[in-house]
């Protein structure tokens, strides 16, 4: 929560405001993704590492497509940012990462990787070096996330 509240700070100061308000989702959906996650019936996890249907793809491009257009017509409108598009498309991506992810798919991984390529960009132009450092950071462990999830599908 120190973090999140350090990052929604530092993104605030720099005109990210969309990347702001995704370190307060994180805090929320963290607490929400903590509870499914130790939920427990007969004695077993109810959730389990899945992959998403076609329907499931759908819900999770649509849910992209909505945050990022509701996130850019914010920013475009009511703030100063000046990137506003780059703003929305990476909180967008990381909206979806983190709401697959609480429901324990493996496509929350391809979001995550699309986020930290998308962010590790956005935050040099914004001057963030040592952010941008933490999202290549993220990428290694985005990716080395799918590849543990899919192979525990597999087994």
């Amino acid at each position: 929560m120190i973090s999140t509240t350090i990052y929604i700070y530092l993104f605030i100061t720099h005109g990210l405001y969309a990347d702001a308000s995704v370190n307060f989702y994180y805090t929320v959906m963290s607490i929400v993704g903590w509870s499914m996650w130790a939920r427990k019936g007969s004695g077993k996890p109810v959730l389990k590492i899945s992959k998403s249907n076609v329907r499931e793809w759908i819900q999770a491009i649509v849910f992209f497509v909505a945050c990022g257009i509701i996130l850019f017509f914010i920013l475009k409108s009511f703030t100063d940012s000046t990137v506003p598009l780059a703003d929305a498309f990476t909180s967008a991506a990381a909206f979806t990462g983190m709401w697959l992810m609480n429901k324990k798919k493996l496509e929350n991984w391809i979001w995550w990787i699309i986020t930290d390529l998308a962010s590790i960009p956005l935050n040099t132009y914004k001057h963030l070096a040592f952010t941008s450092f933490q999202y290549l950071v993220f990428l290694v462990l985005a990716i080395m996330g799918y590849i543990s999830w899919k192979k525990k599908i597999s087994l």
